[in-house]
């Protein structure tokens, strides 16, 4: 606003005593003082109002004028409650540095000045970031000109001082404020979310207004335009496990209809962000649906092995060597049916599978999901590790997974809804693959046997005993086997080590060092050193009757 605006508000009670030829200049702000030196705390283009306290004879007005010039304030309202009159000494300071100075009438508040300057300031601001919003929309409906939901955040940061964030509906930080400022802890994210989820579900409007510790938030919702034909209804169920939220630093209860409007509009552009990104994974979702097509339909191993040669490059551009693989079977099942589940499971799969330590969506990149019915599969590509090491300790963990995420898909289920999660072990070869997506499926089955709206299990946990029972299927024992001898197969196969005859006849014996050695003509320190690197290729334990209980029903099955 310009200086010339006060004089014409009446209700402010200023009169003009000194510089009327700088009328024209911009207020940026307003500050209340009596500090002798305020400068350390003026950022230039404020309203200075002050009652002169600072003022104990004359000789102190013409330090005081200078520090403001210098300081670059726009203006100098002095009150006339303290003194009466305006000390003739500030007004000749004034004149001298060409600051203007205004007297503040003994009846006005310094309050309503203030609350008046705030109001027009931020106002117009809101006027300037809503035109900056609409033309960063236009720029990336078009493509990503517009920078992202970063530089929006910045600019609500800057010109409204507020601070916001875009959450995951998972609680995961996807973007925030790059100015200074206490990040947004990871438990704060996690119950925004879980807020937010719990709201939509129960078909609340937002913004969701929400209390954490003594801080108020407020949750704007980030709906995805791309998923559906313009204007066509959806059930909520269909998105709510995907879609972000605008979460802002502040109580938008008492907020006029234009700034409303403007965290709207700040909303819409971060959804043109969200399917924009949604859809650049169209291509690692068709490489994900190819190389299952391919594991599924008994593809020989050499297909399916350029297959994934040429998925590599594209989930992990820049790795010289061809990675492990995990997979990760995930379903959401609604009460009723009427909902399908495999893309929703998807786009969770594609959320819960990035680091939660890694901000913004790029991490998601190096992970592709297809879907069939209510079911995602995720093909998890991890760094590649040496010949000698099969990646056991490495990669996902099941009991991991979903522990940061669990109290806000709970919300976001509410009672009509389940998530189940299965892990494989990691594989290091195409041959790997079909053992590995049925070792994820009967996972996830075990999963579900548990109670629980959000389960997960892992290979670890398709333990020896499980093959013994009766209702499992033989595609899983075949799945535990290749887990335990491929490994070692390969090896074999690669170093003519004999480790599997070495194996067996370990086990034959009891674990009689000398008894083996002996039935297979070798040193006791050789007979060591083959059992401990096959120790070191499977993660197993020959010392424990548990691990040799499964090499010998392994060994037996294959």
């Amino acid at each position: 606003m310009r200086l010339r605006a006060l004089l014409d508000t009446d209700a402010l009670g200023l009169r003009l005593l000194g510089g009327e030829d700088e009328l024209d200049r911009t207020v940026r702000g307003v500050m209340t003082t009596d500090l002798r030196d305020p400068s350390r705390y003026l950022a230039g283009g404020e309203l200075v109002l002050t009652g002169l306290a600072w003022r104990r004879d004359a000789a102190d007005s013409e330090p005081f004028v200078r520090l403001l010039v210098q300081a670059g304030v726009a203006a100098l309202a002095a009150g006339e409650a303290e003194l009466g009159d305006i000390p003739e000494d500030l007004v000749v300071a004034c004149a001298r540095h060409r600051l203007p100075l205004f007297a503040v009438h003994e009846s006005v508040a310094f309050a309503t000045i203030t609350e008046h300057v705030v109001r027009q300031v931020s106002g117009e601001r809101a006027g300037d970031l809503a035109a900056v919003v609409d033309r960063h929309r236009r720029m990336m409906t078009s493509g990503p000109a517009g920078g992202g939901p970063d530089v929006v955040l910045d600019l609500l940061g800057s010109d409204l001082d507020l601070r916001a964030w875009v959450l995951s509906p998972a609680g995961r930080l996807i973007a925030g404020p790059k100015v200074s400022g206490p990040a947004l802890p990871a438990d704060a994210c996690a119950a925004l979310a879980a807020e937010h989820l719990a709201a939509t579900r129960t078909g609340r409007r937002g913004p969701h207004r929400v209390l954490l510790g003594s801080t108020t938030y407020s949750l704007f919702p980030v709906r995805s335009t791309g998923r559906s034909p313009q204007g066509a209804a959806r059930d909520v169920r269909e998105t709510v496990l995907s879609d972000w939220l605008l979460a802002v630093e502040a109580d938008a209860g008492d907020w006029p209809a234009e700034r409303l409007d403007l965290l709207q509009g700040v909303a819409q552009l971060i959804a043109v962000e969200r399917d924009r990104r949604d859809a650049a994974r169209t291509v690692r979702r068709r490489l994900a649906q190819e190389v299952l097509e391919l594991v599924q339909a008994g593809a020989a191993p050499a297909e399916i092995a350029a297959r994934l040669r040429v998925a590599a490059p594209v989930l992990l551009p820049g790795l010289g060597a061809a990675p492990h693989w995990q997979v990760v079977v995930a379903r959401v099942e609604w009460d009723g049916g009427e909902v399908p589940g495999g893309p929703v499971a998807q786009s969770l799969l594609e959320e819960i599978l990035v680091d939660p330590l890694a901000t913004g969506p790029e991490p998601s990149d190096r992970i592709a999901v297809a879907h069939t019915g209510d079911e995602a599969i995720a093909l998890v590509p991890l760094p590649a590790v040496t010949a000698e090491h099969d990646g056991s300790g490495a990669g996902i963990h099941a009991d991991a997974l979903l522990a940061s995420v669990r109290h806000p898909l709970s919300a976001g289920l509410d009672d009509d809804g389940r998530v189940t999660v299965g892990v494989s072990a990691a594989v290091h070869s195409a041959e790997g693959l079909r053992g590995a997506l049925e070792e994820a499926r009967h996972a996830r089955r075990v999963a579900a046997a548990r109670p629980g709206r959000v389960c997960a299990a892992g290979h670890q946990e398709l333990a020896s005993h499980v093959l013994l029972l009766p209702f499992v299927p033989d595609d899983v024992r075949r799945a535990f086997t290749a887990r335990l001898l491929d490994p070692l197969r390969d090896y074999d196969r690669r170093h003519r080590a004999e480790l599997i005859p070495t194996l067996e006849a370990f086990l034959d014996c009891d674990g009689s060092w000398t008894r083996c050695a002996g039935r297979l003509h070798l040193h006791v320190n050789t007979l060591r050193y083959r059992v401990g690197r096959i120790e070191q290729l499977t993660g197993r334990d020959l010392s424990r009757l548990e691990d040799k209980l499964d090499f010998f029903l392994a060994l037996r099955m294959s």
